[in-house]
């Protein structure tokens, strides 16, 4: 059965697996977190008892190792003596579909970790310091999880992504024409835009656009270090 089991695991091995979850486990201290994402070829099959359950049990066995390489996740042990990966072909072989366990992220805190599932497809970790709790982690998790920010500050955005958007906007139409000091100027002011829009901290909250994310974490005493968002 088990030679079986791996022929089977092989054979699948080269289907297209999109569907999935994203499963989270956090240390009892608050202060780590790992964030996995496992495939399955259908989402019937990544709403399943027994794939969830094997995803929950990759998360713990992540987060006690402090793992985020899949490969290596694979050679983990579980509570039963069996190699995550040992788990897998034998899941893979219950349930008929290609399941790839296909990466994975560790995130540590100074105070507090929020995390954040939407619909078992979008994960997010938000690491935070200062007075920082849980609960206002999951906050600015959720916020992360529906904006989509791509760095916490603006000044954490790559020049390579800078000089591109520096590009687009010279290129724009309304560019034509104008002298060199014009055009400096409106392209700074077009930057400045670009950088709040992508910005964890000067984005509106989702939850009351009046304030930004970034004085909703100020006034509860904390800051933000660092966040990872998977999809």
């Amino acid at each position: 059965l088990r030679k079986s089991g791996q022929a089977k695991a092989a054979k699948k091995a080269g289907r297209t697996a999109a569907e999935g979850a994203i499963a989270v486990a956090v240390s009892d201290d608050g202060k780590q977190a790992v964030m996995i994402e496992i495939n399955s070829e259908t989402d019937f099959v990544a709403r399943d008892e027994n794939f969830l359950g094997f995803c929950d049990k990759v998360a713990k066995a992540a987060l006690a190792a402090s793992e985020s390489d899949a490969a290596k996740i694979g050679e983990l042990t579980t509570d039963d003596g069996k190699t995550i990966e040992e788990t897998r072909q034998a899941l893979v072989q219950k349930i008929g579909e290609n399941i790839q366990v296909r990466r994975g992220a560790v995130l540590t805190a100074e105070s507090a970790i929020g995390a954040y599932v939407h619909g078992g497809k979008i994960g997010v970790l938000v690491g935070l310091k200062g007075t920082g709790s849980a609960e206002l982690g999951k906050d600015v998790a959720m916020h992360v999880a529906a904006a989509a920010p791509m760095v916490v500050r603006g000044e954490e955005v790559p020049s390579e992504v800078l000089d591109k958007e520096k590009e687009i906007i010279r290129a724009q139409p309304d560019m034509a024409g104008k002298p060199d000091e014009i055009v400096e100027k409106m392209l700074g002011g077009r930057i400045s835009k670009f950088l709040k829009e992508v910005s964890l901290l000067d984005q509106p909250f989702v939850k009351n656009p009046d304030t930004t994310v970034g004085k909703m974490v100020k006034d509860a005493g904390a800051d933000v270090e660092s966040f990872v968002r998977l999809v």
